[in-house]
C-alpha cells in the first residue's frame, strides 16, 4: 500500500522547481525585451539610411516639384561664402526685395555639372534685371566646392551648406533643386533636377511678374 509520505513533494525540491520557474521566465522576458529592442534599433536605423540616400541622391528627372513652402516665405538663413577667401557670410534676410534664384547643388552631382554653365550664362544675363542668384553647396567639402566654382567660371555668390539643415529646411529631397524666390521673399517655384534654358527663363519671368505676399 502506497502511503501518502511517498506523494508528498519534498520541501527543497519545491523550493527549487519554484526557482527554475522564475528564473525561466524572466530569461524569457528579457529575451523578448532585448529582441524588441534589436528590432527598433534596425527600423530607425533604416530610417536614417533612407533619408540619407534620399538627400545624397542626384535629382535624375527635371520637373516642377511640389512644395509646402510655396507661397510661403523662403526659410532664412546664414551661411558662410564659398567663392570668398575672407570669413564672410550671406543672410537672406538682408536681400529681401530682390528676386533670388536659389540653387542646392554639389560638387559630386553630375546633373548640377550639366547646368552649370546654364546658370552661369543667364546669371550674366539677368543680373542687369535685379535677379540675385545665390548657389547653396550641399554636404561638400571646400575644396570641391571651389574647384567647382573654378572649372565652370560661376561668378554669382556662393554659400556652403556643410551640414545640410539649409536643405533640410527647404525639403530638399536630391539635388540639384533651385527655388525662385519673388521680391517679396515669396517661394513662388520649385524646380528639381538639372534646369535647361527653357524652364530657367519662364520660371524667372514668372518670379519676376509675382505680386504673392505684396
Amino acid at each position: 500500500m502506497e502511503t501518502l509520505s511517498e506523494h508528498a513533494e519534498n520541501p527543497a525540491e519545491a523550493t527549487q522547481n519554484r526557482s527554475s520557474q522564475i528564473t525561466r521566465t524572466r530569461t524569457g522576458r528579457s529575451r523578448r525585451r532585448i529582441g524588441l529592442f534589436l528590432l527598433i534599433g534596425l527600423l530607425n536605423v533604416g530610417l536614417l539610411i533612407l533619408l540619407a540616400s534620399q538627400l545624397l541622391t542626384p535629382a535624375q528627372q527635371q520637373g516642377s516639384g511640389s512644395s509646402p513652402l510655396l507661397g510661403h516665405l523662403a526659410p532664412d538663413f546664414t551661411l558662410s561664402r564659398l567663392d570668398s577667401s575672407s570669413a564672410s557670410k550671406v543672410h537672406l534676410a538682408h536681400l529681401k526685395g530682390i528676386p533670388l534664384v536659389l540653387n542646392f547643388w554639389a560638387s559630386w552631382c553630375d546633373p548640377c555639372k550639366e547646368e552649370a554653365s546654364l546658370l552661369q550664362q543667364t546669371w550674366q544675363q539677368e543680373r542687369s534685371q535685379g535677379v540675385q542668384f545665390l548657389g547653396i553647396d550641399f554636404e561638400d567639402t571646400q575644396s570641391n566646392g571651389r574647384s567647382f566654382l573654378l572649372q565652370y567660371g560661376i561668378t554669382y555668390p556662393n554659400v556652403t551648406d556643410t551640414t545640410g539643415s539649409v536643405a533640410i529646411d527647404y525639403g530638399v529631397t536630391g539635388v540639384p533643386e533651385t527655388f525662385f524666390v519673388n521680391r517679396h521673399g515669396r517661394i513662388v517655384q520649385k524646380i528639381i533636377g538639372a534646369l535647361d534654358q527653357h524652364t530657367l527663363q519662364q520660371a524667372i519671368v514668372a518670379m519676376l511678374h509675382s505680386t504673392e505676399g505684396a
